[in-house]
């Protein structure tokens, strides 16, 4: 069908949280000449919905509890670390400060998006309990309390000392963190029908099967949760985990049919435009693994189903790409300027590594007909979209090109304002970096982390690292690891948390956990406590 877009290169779209509030500075008119195109005919295959099976109503979950959209989870996660920012842009993107406040760690207990994140996370949890109250075979009963521990997970990880509520109209006392940690490692063992991880497991009584489903939970996936649970015992409950964390990493890397997406493994390129020679026919490789159509991808093992008509939540392209990078795609809908890579996690990839160009966009923008893009309200005399790895500040007047932006959850060509990319919760390349750390740790030498790191980089298209080290670790982790929610979790490992970078000076040693919310203590009477320090 025939779709008539209009050049309206700086209009704000309104979203929640989305700041979008300069519309008579930014709407600056329209081309007057309609670009109509002809949209192919053929159903595109994303990533679907995750079924429709008894358990739907609970996985649905995974995609309204911040996974990978504006204003949650995702966003807690990624932008109180070194990774990315959203710029205050004049009058766009201030938001009450709490974007800033979240980059520069001087968020406080009445912060939105903290409080948001949690209310997505119990919210979940409720879909859980009403789902276990019901009759559920054995191994239905075990994914569902793996999808719980998953959201407890993230609780114990982000407040520390939250509630276990485990039934449906019940209330519980606060508990401490090393009880969280314990709950959620009780109901993952026994989902795995074992008493303890260890270098010879027997999964034969676990409930959970091995059927290769990256909706549903296997056996892999609930040991890919448990290992990144051990990966960070040490920070939750001060006893270090590290073995038991690269026994349950090694036990899918050896077992499972599993493997990286590598050389050959390729899916067409969504994105295609056809005037515009540079752009592959297909991804292939890292690429592919976080692509529009990466639904079958033999790496993924556990994800969130996304769609952009029947599975929305994921909307990356929207957070971050200027507005008039619409006309790139030929978006549905306007882009809204917002979160950037920091130019010096950007600068930590080396130029011949893959997974720079496949995570970045930056450079000259090009149309569907691959002729430059302009910016007729850019207020440097330069009006070709030019986007620069450098950001002139946090705030009150980022450069609206400023910042490489985020592209590994690659686009396809008319895409709506929801994405089609699943994303992934256990994948088999993080399972290699786990074991590679979970050993090096436990022994104390970062040497026993090399083959695995170097399998990870040849698949990057990198040679092998003569040494390692824990920082030299930490930056290959991050540059695998990029855009997947697992940035805080790795700078708080390695201490790096309280560290300086840019704009960001803050060292309080107690921002690594996140405050209880103030409405959820003012609403508990007397049963939340806060966190110290706030």
């Amino acid at each position: 069908m025939k779709k008539n877009i209009f050049k309206l290169l700086m209009m704000c779209s309104g979203v929640f949280l989305a700041s979008c509030t300069d519309l008579e500075e930014d709407l600056i008119g329209e081309i007057d000449q309609a670009v109509s195109i002809d949209e192919p005919s053929t159903n595109f295959a994303g990533g679907g919905n995750g079924g429709n099976d008894a358990l739907s109503v609970a996985f649905s979950q995974l995609r309204d509890a911040g996974s990978a959209n504006h204003g949650g989870y995702w966003s807690v996660q990624s932008v109180s670390t070194d990774e990315m920012a959203v710029t205050q842009k004049g009058g766009d993107w201030y938001d009450g400060g709490i974007w800033i406040d979240m980059h520069r760690h001087t968020f406080g207990p009445s912060n939105g998006p903290i409080e948001g994140t949690w209310n997505q996370q119990y919210t979940a949890i409720a879909a859980c309990n009403d789902l276990l109250a019901t009759s559920l075979d054995a191994n239905q009963t075990a994914q569902v309390k793996v999808l719980r521990a998953l959201f407890y997970f993230r609780l114990l990880d982000l407040y520390g000392r939250v509630k276990l509520i485990t039934a449906t109209g019940t209330d519980a006392p606060q508990s401490t963190r090393q009880q969280v940690f314990n709950f959620v490692e009780t109901e993952l063992l026994t989902a795995l029908g074992i008493p303890a991880v260890t270098g010879a497991m027997d999964l034969s009584a676990s409930p959970l099967g091995v059927e290769v489903n990256p909706y549903r939970v296997n056996q892999y996936a609930a040991l890919g949760l448990l290992a990144k649970l051990y990966l960070n015992a040490e920070v939750y409950t001060g006893t270090p985990r590290y073995l038991e964390a690269a026994n349950a990493a090694s036990y899918v890397i050896d077992n499972s049919g599993y493997v990286l997406c590598g050389v050959g493994c390729s899916v067409p390129n969504p994105g295609k435009r056809p005037a515009v020679d540079t752009d592959p026919e297909t991804l292939e490789g890292y690429a592919a693994v976080f692509a529009p159509n990466n639904q079958d991808n033999p790496e993924i093992i556990w994800s969130v189903a996304y769609d952009g008509v029947t599975g929305g939540g994921m909307n990356f392209h929207v957070m971050s790409l200027h507005y008039s990078s619409q006309f790139t795609w030929n978006f549905v809908d306007q882009p809204w300027n917002g979160y950037s890579a920091l130019e010096d996690f950007y600068n930590s990839y080396d130029n011949a590594d893959a997974r720079k160009e496949a995570s970045f966009i930056v450079g000259p923008q090009f149309d569907y007909n691959g002729s430059a893009i302009l910016d007729y309200a850019a207020t440097d005399g330069q009006l070709e979209l030019n986007y620069t790895p450098e950001i002139n500040e946090l705030e009150p007047n980022a450069s609206r090109k400023g910042g490489a932006r985020l592209g590994k959850f690659s686009h396809r060509l008319f895409q709506r304002s929801e994405m089609d990319n699943d994303m992934p919760i256990i994948r088999l390349g993080e399972m290699y970096l786990i074991r590679a750390e979970g050993l090096a740790r436990a022994a104390g030498d970062w040497s026993l982390a090399g083959p695995d790191v170097n399998t990870i980089r040849a698949r990057a298209g990198l040679g092998a690292m003569p040494t390692l080290d824990a920082d030299s670790f930490l930056a290959e982790r991050g540059r695998e690891m990029f855009m997947e929610a697992t940035r805080r979790q790795d700078l708080i490992r390695f201490g790096k948390f309280d560290d300086p970078w840019w704009e960001k000076t803050n060292n309080d040693a107690y921002k690594s956990l996140f405050p209880i919310p103030q409405p959820q203590i003012d609403a508990a009477n007397g049963t939340l406590t806060q966190n110290p320090g706030y």
